[in-house]
């Protein structure tokens, strides 16, 4: 029923991983898997990401809580609207290069604690450890996984948001497990026409939440809300 906002949350993921490169790019490439050879690297750089996605998935649900409870309370169309309006703007606002304010909100202490709990694990070389690291790393402030979320809340299912933002991890493993090994091998030149694209992948999920808002009845674009009362959870 949500197989647009999953192929959405791929592509968003996908799209968006170049840019994650930039950012926690460094974090992969300080991955203590150097010493590991063949599959045993390759092992170790899929526990660093599945810890990611396991932190996605947990925060998919955390808020398709909130989703849900718009659902029961039969607001699950406004909120759908009011959610896929907000990337629109932050599409036109990304597009136009206005800036709003001349101070961002600050996330550094909660960005200081993690990064505290994250030191003490690179130096450790047990692989279950990588599994933390990347389970740590989900948790660093990102305004692409905040996208992610406004979609995953959108599905007002609990179970639907985890699958939500378990896709959007998924799309993000090729460019993350190629940083992994050399990040040379993903050019700057590339990785900025990746991010030129990502404003529009944004613009594409906020219409995609726009038109399941109306409930006009797209096929798979739009499946039809059912409302509380009506429905129990898949």
């Amino acid at each position: 029923m949500i197989a647009a906002f999953i192929i959405s949350a791929i592509a968003l993921g996908f799209l968006g991983s170049f840019h994650c490169v930039g950012m926690c790019g460094p974090i992969a490439l300080s991955l203590p898997v150097q010493h590991l050879k063949g599959l045993n690297k390759l092992y170790g750089i899929l526990l660093y990401n599945s810890g990611r996605i396991a932190t996605y998935a947990i925060l998919g649900m955390v808020f398709g809580t909130i989703g849900l409870s718009f659902r029961y309370l039969g607001w699950q169309q406004w909120l759908s609207i009011i959610l896929g309006g907000l990337l629109l703007f932050s599409f036109i606002i990304q597009i136009a290069h206005i800036r709003i304010g001349k101070k961002s909100i600050s996330f550094s202490k909660w960005n200081h604690w993690v990064t505290s709990l994250l030191a003490p694990l690179f130096r450790n070389r047990k692989k279950h450890t990588l599994f933390l690291i990347g389970f740590l790393n989900g948790l660093l402030p990102c305004g692409l996984v905040y996208m992610a979320l406004a979609g995953a809340i959108a599905t007002g299912y609990i179970t639907y948001s985890a699958v939500f933002m378990a896709a959007f991890g998924a799309g993000t493993l090729p460019a993350m497990i190629m940083a992994s090994y050399a990040a040379g091998w993903i050019t700057l030149p590339v990785r900025n026409k990746i991010r030129k694209a990502m404003p529009y992948m944004v613009a594409l999920m906020g219409i995609l939440l726009i038109l399941r808002g109306m409930d006009i009845h797209i096929p798979i674009i739009t499946p039809h809300i059912q409302h509380a009362g009506a429905v129990s959870c898949p």
